[in-house]
């Protein structure tokens, strides 16, 4: 449709829209302040909101205390096996440097040798008593170990049926909020939805469509931005099922309006030749003429054939020619490119 209207006519055009937008975008911040205002409908929930208490408390004491026990534990049963390790070396040395001793005294057999021989045995024996002493400590501590460890998991166990309990509290409660904070915005959105619905109905063709076009924008920004993104989902049943009733309504609406232009085109194409073309926008006429289309019936003509004076769809004149020069023109000029004289309709509108 653009090209059928003047240069200047086209830059104001392009101005409004650009106050459109603005205007859209002052709604927006406004709208945006508004609800940031507004009291606070949702909370910070979290799972010691729900859990039972003081038992929850006392089990994580208990745990805590659990965790240093098997802390120090592990230590102890560290420091346990460096000694057991030690314990260990000490007698293999002892034992390696007896049998090299008994060798070589059994080599000499003196007698002189036999309390030497006593001493080294009792030394030995008594390395390997604590070698012994150091492995019992290291199994006891191991025991002990196990024994903190099943202790642990007890408390672990006791404490998880506990968050288990208050996690479908908090979820249950989340999807309250959900379905809280959807419905407080829902009633911030859907009068707006609703004005600007009956804008686009009433008010878009007015002299103030640019303010009409603005709220439009705006109510389109607060659905999809402030409305949409808050909608439950339920797992995509709700969203989905939302998607699938919007598109239905949408789709039954734009039908019945196909069929109404069809009707009506209809209807039109019986109508006679120059009631049909006084009925018609000069503007809209042009922008289809520019287009290749027949002004009438919308359908695809060439223009370009001199011949072609009718539209072969629906009958409705393309080309006259001019009643003083008899130049041939557009039917739809309102004065003649040759001479410049007055179309016969021109002259009667």
């Amino acid at each position: 449709m653009s090209k059928g209207l003047r240069l200047s006519e086209k830059w104001f055009n392009r101005g409004l829209w650009t106050i459109a937008i603005v205007f859209a975008s002052f709604l927006i911040g406004l709208g945006g302040t508004i609800i940031g205002d507004l009291p606070h409908v949702t909370r910070d929930y979290r799972l010691d909101d729900f859990i039972q208490q003081p038992a929850a408390g006392e089990l994580r004491d208990a745990l805590k205390q659990a965790q240093q026990s098997r802390t120090d534990l592990n230590e102890q049963a560290h420091q346990a096996q460096i000694r057991l390790d030690t314990a260990n070396n000490d007698y293999n040395t002892a034992y390696a440097s007896f049998n090299n001793w008994l060798a070589t005294r059994s080599a000499t057999e003196q007698a002189s040798q036999d309390e030497a021989l006593i001493q080294r045995t009792q030394a030995l024996d008594s390395l390997k008593q604590q070698q012994r002493q150091r492995l019992a400590e290291v199994d006891a501590l191991s025991q002990q170990q196990d024994q903190a460890e099943q202790a642990q998991q007890a408390l672990q166990d006791k404490l998880a049926v506990l968050e288990q309990a208050a996690q479908k509290k908090l979820d249950q409660q989340w999807r309250h909020q959900e379905i809280q904070v959807f419905l407080y915005r829902l009633m911030l959105t859907l009068p707006l939805l609703m004005i600007a619905a009956w804008l686009f109905a009433k008010k878009r063709k007015t002299a103030y469509w640019p303010f009409v076009w603005g709220f439009i924008l705006f109510a389109l920004f607060a659905f999809f931005v402030e409305l949409v993104p808050y909608l439950p989902s339920y797992g995509g049943y709700v969203r989905y099922l939302v998607g699938i009733v919007l598109t239905v309504v949408i789709g039954r609406q734009a039908i019945i309006a196909l069929n109404a232009y069809l009707e009506k085109q209809k209807l039109a194409e019986q109508l006679p030749d120059a009631q049909r073309r006084v009925e018609l926008s000069y503007d809209i006429a042009l922008a289809r003429l520019a287009k290749q289309l027949c002004p009438g019936c919308e359908r695809q003509v060439d223009l370009k054939d001199a011949s072609i004076d009718f539209c072969p769809h629906c009958g409705i004149g393309l080309h006259d020619h001019c009643t003083q020069c008899q130049a041939r023109k557009s039917a739809f000029a309102k004065f003649c490119h040759r001479c410049g004289c007055a179309a016969p309709q021109a002259s009667a509108s």
